[in-house]
């Protein structure tokens, strides 16, 4: 398993990051997520990354995790599964693909008995994720990267079912001529589709307020360098405009959510920059 770990770059290392955050959640008091495999993954993983020379790893095996992300991550984990529970009380066969699943173990929270679930990764996390977690009849991995479409070739068997792509935690890491490129080919191949995806505000990608992101996300988080935010937009309905096709469904924040553990950032819920930070959108492919 070490050396497993010591395969994923620096964006694969941020799934173990999410994981723990389930994991810390899911054991605190009046927990936000219920995530009992996330607890028992993160158990058999800590020996391995106390091991670790990673500053990130190492505090992932101490369990500290700034409180205020181990929130965000929840919340944004249960709205996500709220977004795939909703849209199965109208296709409760449909085909879920998680993209970018990481460690996430979504599938056992939301299995309604009938649902078709894709887990797709780089094939370094897939193989981690094999150690934990079984493929069924219902749940399939595919290990890829996101950018290399052939990975949509198992999924054409279920045209005329109904689909639902979750990109939690994906996008801001890709360049922005790769993230339209993806989306217009599941709008071509998956009409009809819906799309839930992760955005970054594109002002925070100017120079100097970058500078501040990977800041935090390397000196305060221990993320490695190549963990940096390439993609985002400034509003939400902004990717209307790359075909007409697009249709902007809603919008959400997790200031939006009224939960007592974000605290005193509930305030901030007005200040739209800080709102709109990084937020999701959830549009239709016609």
């Amino acid at each position: 398993m070490t050396d497993l770990l010591v395969e994923l770059g620096d964006i694969a290392a941020t799934s173990l990051l999410t994981l723990h955050c389930h994991a810390l959640e899911s054991q605190s008091k009046n927990p936000i997520l219920n995530d009992p495999r996330a607890v028992e993954i993160v158990d058999k993983l800590t020996p391995a990354l106390s091991k670790s020379k990673s500053k990130l790893y190492k505090k992932m095996a101490q369990g500290k995790i700034d409180k205020k992300l181990v929130v965000h991550v929840a919340l944004r984990a249960k709205r996500y599964d709220e977004y795939i529970r909703s849209f199965l009380e109208n296709f409760p066969d449909g085909i879920i693909v998680n993209i970018g699943c990481g460690l996430d173990t979504r599938f056992h929270r939301i299995d309604n008995g009938k649902v078709t679930f894709y887990d797709l990764d780089l094939p370094e996390i897939v193989k981690v994720k094999k150690f934990f977690i079984e493929e069924n009849d219902r749940y399939h991995f595919i290990a890829s990267s996101v950018l290399n479409h052939e990975w949509m070739a198992p999924l054409l068997q279920h045209k005329g079912r109904s689909f639902l792509f979750m990109a939690e935690g994906v996008f801001m890491y890709l360049d922005s001529d790769s993230v339209k490129y993806l989306v217009l080919k599941l709008q071509s191949q998956f009409p009809g589709s819906e799309l839930v995806c992760e955005v970054f505000n594109s002002i925070w990608l100017s120079k100097p307020l970058k500078k501040m992101i990977n800041f935090k996300m390397q000196h305060e988080l221990h993320m490695g360098k190549e963990a940096t935010y390439n993609f985002g937009i400034r509003d939400s309905r902004e990717m209307e405009n790359w075909n007409s096709d697009i249709e902007f469904l809603e919008e959400w924040s997790y200031f939006d959510e009224p939960e007592p553990k974000i605290g005193i950032l509930r305030f901030f819920k007005n200040v739209e920059i800080l709102r709109k930070t990084q937020w999701t959108v959830r549009y239709r492919l016609n």
